[in-house]
């Protein structure tokens, strides 16, 4: 197997000289079967793509000419990478020297989509609910074994490109610029029949010194929120459980008033999202309630 890392950056110059290195650490470990480091920056206006191209010159940078949002660079690394897997790593997530090692015998299961790995100090596999009308996700726990896990994160986690492309990659029409893609993505590969798994021993650590914590978080609020909306509409098949979705949004907008306008924010996009719609309804092989049933 070979393996591509995909790194989306974005105004970052300062996590160059400081996470770069491990990366390239990694990369020097046979054993991760690493072929290529990709950076796609996504159009920014500060130093970062002279800074790497200067210092890293074993890295391969494609650039944006305009931003686009994270989808839609992690989709422009995929398409380029080489690898038949791709690991997907955030400008701040930085890799223990064999954090590979333990990944690529899941890869053996064609069934497999993606493995998600272990973010140091953080939460382990992701435990999926449907809850008061709406789909959420909590920690499910940490262990020394693999776990099936509900998401794989597009910030610190590795798939299968053939299988990527075949679902069409993060979509950048509903999600841009941020959150829930990833999910999104995870739950497309279930409802195919795909699997999902968390890796113990595939550690990284995850700085988050990004540039989403310096928005404001009225607005990253708001876009996580409506981001949540079109997953849902978008994804849930069952007649049942979309019913008590309907439900639910109703009563949240009359319990908090606000919330109306996440509603309005997302019916902006109805015609791309029913389109998005019936893609999943007909190629869908498993039932909402089979997959929330495993959690």
């Amino acid at each position: 197997m070979k393996i591509s890392i995909v790194i989306p950056w974005y105004n970052t110059e300062w996590l160059a000289e400081k996470n770069l290195p491990n990366i390239l650490s990694a990369l020097k470990n046979p054993k991760n079967h690493i072929i290529e480091i990709i950076v796609v920056d996504d159009s920014s206006s500060d130093n970062s793509v002279t800074i790497i191209k200067s210092l890293f010159p074993e890295v391969k940078v494609i650039r944006h000419k305009v931003n686009r949002g994270f989808s839609a660079s992690v989709n422009t690394g995929v398409r380029m990478a080489r690898g038949d897997i791709v690991c997907l790593l955030n400008s701040d997530v930085l890799p223990k020297v064999n954090f590979l090692e333990s990944v690529l015998i899941h890869f053996k299961n064609s069934k497999l989509f993606a493995v998600s790995l272990n973010e140091a100090g953080s939460f382990g596999w992701a435990k999926g609910f449907f809850r008061d009308g709406f789909i959420g996700h909590e920690p499910g726990g940490k262990g020394e074994s693999p776990h099936s896990t509900f998401w794989v994160s597009g910030g610190s986690g590795v798939f299968r490109r053939d299988l990527w492309t075949k679902l069409g990659g993060m979509d950048e029409t509903l999600f841009s610029p941020f959150y829930w893609e990833d999910l999104d993505l995870s739950y497309r590969a279930m409802k195919r029949g795909y699997q999902l798994i968390w890796e113990p021993k595939g550690m990284v650590e995850h700085k988050h010194e990004t540039t989403i914590k310096k928005l404001p978080q009225g607005y990253v609020n708001r876009i996580r929120e409506r981001n949540q909306l079109f997953f849902i509409w978008k994804n849930l098949g069952s007649p049942n459980l979309l019913r008590k979705s309907i439900v639910g949004v109703i009563k949240r907008i009359f319990s908090h008033p606000g919330y109306a306008r996440i509603v309005l924010m997302a019916l902006v996009k109805i015609r791309p999202l029913l389109k998005a719609r019936l893609k999943e309804k007909l190629e869908t092989k498993v039932s909402d309630e089979a997959i929330f049933s495993r959690f």
